[in-house]
């Protein structure tokens, strides 16, 4: 009987060191601490340099005409307004167009071309960055998962043999009945305990994340040191004109409590943890964590698709 208690007893002191056990794996050590997912980009830049909303803009009507409202408004986000408006006026007035204009021409298209591929390789970086940070977080959250699991396994087969070995005692092993009693009793405390133990096992490990593009979202900052100004102003952007109530960024924040990844009304420390620079996390909360950066990469390259888009209704001018 004293055995099984010790044995029990044996498992719980298991349990507690297994829980706080060192990360002897330098990868992960690296991954929990660090972030190779942004190469350096860190963007400094004012109001001033955000463009200003496409709904305040005087947009001579020949270039409304031509282009669509999602076309003008990646556009208005590049910097392209300008470029267009004189190319635009240039292509209309073009009757019998001088060396001069014909210059200008080929200028302001090679202009608008650089724009638009400088402009896909900015968000392409700050995608491939959104991905790389979800990748991070999952692999982290597959490491702590199996140690859970393997946990999990050890104190189910604790359990297992302590109930064998208790069903054989009591089974004729044991003649005196007092004694008998007793160990079954003994048993089925170790095997409690060991399903208590399954019950309650809730790994966590301490996920550093200094580097939060989440944080900008949920806040939403007037500029960001993450996403570039034309990344930001198409995230948070909405045109009232055309009965868009809430931005892209409102958009994920409300796909994001909607489905219970996060609430408004969540507890402070829950906000700390997902939009401060790191803490104890669980496995759930790291597949959520990387689950939220899914969503937000996928709104970025929706991006991609606007400028697609532009620069096809261009070649038809």
């Amino acid at each position: 009987m004293r055995a099984l208690i010790k044995f029990a007893g044996f498992g719980l002191l298991l349990f507690f060191v297994s829980s706080c056990a060192t990360i002897k794996n330098a990868e992960i050590r690296n991954l929990l601490q660090h972030s190779n997912c942004n190469q350096r980009n860190v963007y400094d830049y004012t109001e001033s340099d955000i463009a200003t909303p496409l709904h305040l803009q005087q947009i001579s009507p020949a270039l409304s005409k031509k282009l669509s409202h999602n076309s003008l408004n990646i556009a208005n986000a590049i910097g392209l307004i300008p470029t267009l408006e004189r190319y635009t006026s240039l292509k209309l007035n073009q009757g019998n167009p001088n060396t001069e204009q014909r210059i200008e021409l080929l200028e302001l298209k090679q202009d608008i071309d650089h724009k638009i591929n400088l402009s896909s390789l900015e968000i392409s970086a700050i995608s491939s960055e959104m991905d790389c940070e979800e990748e991070r977080t999952s692999q982290v959250a597959n490491y702590l998962s199996g140690i859970a699991d393997e946990r999990e396994s050890k104190l189910t087969i604790a359990a297992i043999v302590v109930g064998a070995v208790g069903a054989i005692l009591t089974g004729g092993v044991i003649k005196n009945e007092t004694a008998a009693n007793a160990t079954g009793i003994s048993t089925g405390i170790a095997e409690a305990t060991f399903g208590f133990l399954m019950f309650f096992d809730k790994a966590s490990i301490e996920f550093q994340h200094k580097r939060n593009a989440l944080k900008d979202i949920w806040f939403g900052s007037k500029t960001s040191a993450i996403f570039p100004p034309a990344v930001w102003y198409y995230l948070n952007y909405a045109n009232p004109d055309y009965n868009v109530t809430s931005s892209f960024r409102e958009q994920i924040i409300e796909k994001w409590t909607h489905l219970g990844q996060i609430d408004k009304d969540s507890s402070d420390e829950l906000v700390k943890l997902y939009f401060g620079e790191g803490g104890k996390y669980s496995s759930e909360q790291l597949n959520n964590r990387a689950d939220m950066y899914d969503q937000l990469e996928s709104n970025i390259n929706l991006m991609k698709q606007d400028l697609k888009a532009l620069a096809l209704e261009l070649d038809k001018f």
